[in-house]
């Protein structure tokens, strides 16, 4: 590849920096879709666990690329799977676990 490797390890080190500031529970603007909702939709979700969702998804990334950065994305072949296959499974991870634990259980007893 022809990226040089000072620009993969800030994106790594991006990576880190903004699931460390999720992972505290802060941060909730960096969620694409969170961060433009409305109110009502908002209050669908508990926000300090949507973002520790969704930090923990992003340090797992973090990991995944810096993993194919440290190798210079010529993994070896036992572990080649691990950029495709780890990318998309953290994805759907993530997303299902945004969708069921980071919903609040009812909005009405929230109201009262």
């Amino acid at each position: 590849m022809n990226i040089p490797m000072w620009l993969c390890w800030t994106v790594v080190g991006l990576l880190v920096v903004f699931s460390l500031i999720l992972l505290a529970g802060k941060g909730s603007c960096l969620i694409a879709g969170y961060n433009t909702s409305n109110r009502e939709k908002k209050q669908k979700y508990n926000e300090k666990r949507l973002c520790r969702v969704v930090g923990a998804g992003m340090g797992i990334l973090a990991t995944i690329i810096g993993i194919a950065t440290f190798y210079r994305f010529e993994l070896p072949s036992s572990i080649s799977w691990i950029i495709p296959w780890g990318i998309l499974g953290t994805i759907v991870i993530v997303e299902v676990l945004a969708s069921t634990i980071c919903k609040r259980k009812s909005s009405s007893t929230r109201q009262q």
